[in-house]
């Protein structure tokens, strides 16, 4: 019986470390395991050429495509004092590194650990949250704008006291800013904070609640002596030689909750995460599209900034059909990158506003069927609203629809 629950208790720390990007499959120590995941997946727009966070922009003729959207090959090592982990990407479009980082911990006492190198920025929940675990087959749009590819380059202190108040986990970083494959374009560096909290065994051990806060403090420099400032229904240009050089504020204040509860039917899952704050961001042109207009950057913008407010947010509801393995998934996103005007008074002449500042919202549906304990598939739809603007190729509701069918192996 000891024996059994040893190794119940093996397998639900790997399964919860396997979740998280920041850690190794294992802290128990081993030498080089591998481990990893291949998503496959055929998709079809509303329209050919669409801008699209599900899975990248379609080619411009194109409205279908076969796509590899992540092939992971995870090689990490632990011993007694540190971890190193190591993860690949490859895809149709090459490959690159996702994570290469080395942690350090006291053999005596694992709740204080040093992270170096590049890893998952600690904000939130979805971030992450590994990609080969999630239900949906995307993160919601704000997060793919405002923390492109999820990873940075930076140091990491992490804390989890484990003997006093195991349901804690805080953790401080300090990147770039730049993100998954770029050097720092500036001096500066960016500090985020994360505070989590996880009851996994509340109502008898059905009910799992977690939650937490975030936030993100960071700069952009401005390559110009102009940026744009914000105010009632539209932006002012404010021209001054000393805004060239200055590091203008971007920071991100964030909340989240999961709550999963199993019952009869079979598991029922609820998460929702929210972030609002300011996102320094440039202006849609024809060749830069309103998506990349409030990206967060990974070289020097060379444009005049846009200071915009923004705010974000999804809904994700799980349930298992009759306890069996098939899975109805339902989500809804929202990302607004100007909160201080109306869909109606963008494109209005002198208002210095773009396509940067559409706010977009996605309402997607689904089933997933895990065939067995390794390959899961998954169907998903999306239907993506915007609003009614003056701009000429916004005047109506974007047709930007697009269906996925995804088949995920993991080992």
């Amino acid at each position: 019986m000891r024996n059994t629950l040893f190794c119940l208790f093996i397998l639900i720390s790997t399964f919860t470390y396997a979740q998280n990007n920041n850690a190794p499959s294992s802290y128990d120590p081993h030498d080089i395991k591998i481990t990893g995941y291949l998503q496959t997946q055929f998709q079809v727009a509303q329209s050919p050429g669409i801008s699209s966070w599900s899975g990248g922009d379609f080619s411009e003729n194109s409205s279908s495509r076969f796509m590899l959207r992540r092939g992971r090959l995870k090689v990490d090592r632990v011993d007694k004092f540190s971890s190193v982990v190591f993860q690949l990407d490859g895809t149709q479009d090459g490959v690159r590194i996702m994570d290469a980082f080395i942690q350090f911990h006291s053999p005596e006492n694992k709740s204080l650990k040093l992270t170096a190198g590049l890893f998952n920025r600690p904000f939130g929940y979805s971030i992450v949250y590994s990609s080969g675990h999630r239900d949906f087959p995307e993160r919601a749009r704000v997060f793919q704008t405002i923390m492109p590819r999820e990873r940075d380059l930076g140091a990491m202190v992490s804390y989890k006291p484990n003997k006093i108040v195991p349901f804690i986990t805080a953790e401080l970083a300090i990147v770039n800013g730049s993100g998954l494959s770029a050097k720092d374009y500036d001096s500066n560096k960016d500090i985020i904070g994360n505070l989590s909290f996880d009851f996994d065994s509340l109502a008898n051990s059905k009910l799992k609640l977690g939650f937490g806060a975030s936030i993100y403090k960071g700069t952009v420099r401005s390559n110009t002596t102009t940026y744009l400032k914000p105010i009632e229904n539209g932006f002012d240009a404010i021209t001054n030689a000393a805004n060239e050089n200055h590091n203008f504020r971007r920071d991100y204040y964030g909340a989240n909750l999961q709550l999963e509860y199993a019952n009869s039917f079979g598991n029922t899952t609820f998460k929702t995460e929210y972030v609002w704050g300011t996102q320094p961001g440039v202006a849609a042109s024809a060749n830069i599209s309103g998506f990349a207009a409030s990206q967060s950057f990974g070289s020097q913008p060379a444009g005049n900034l846009y200071l915009r407010n923004f705010n974000g947010y999804f809904f994700w509801f799980t349930q298992q059909i009759a306890s069996s393995k098939l899975t109805a998934i339902v989500g809804y996103d929202v990302y607004d990158p100007n909160i201080d005007i109306t869909e109606t008074e963008i494109g209005r002449p002198s208002n210095n506003t773009t396509a940067g500042d559409i706010k977009f919202s996605t309402l997607g549906y689904g089933l997933t069927y895990a065939l067995n304990g390794r390959l899961k598939l998954t169907v998903y739809n999306e239907h993506v609203s915007n609003g009614n603007t003056m701009l000429t190729d916004y005047q109506n509701d974007v047709k930007d629809n697009v269906f996925t069918t995804r088949l995920q192996y993991r080992w």
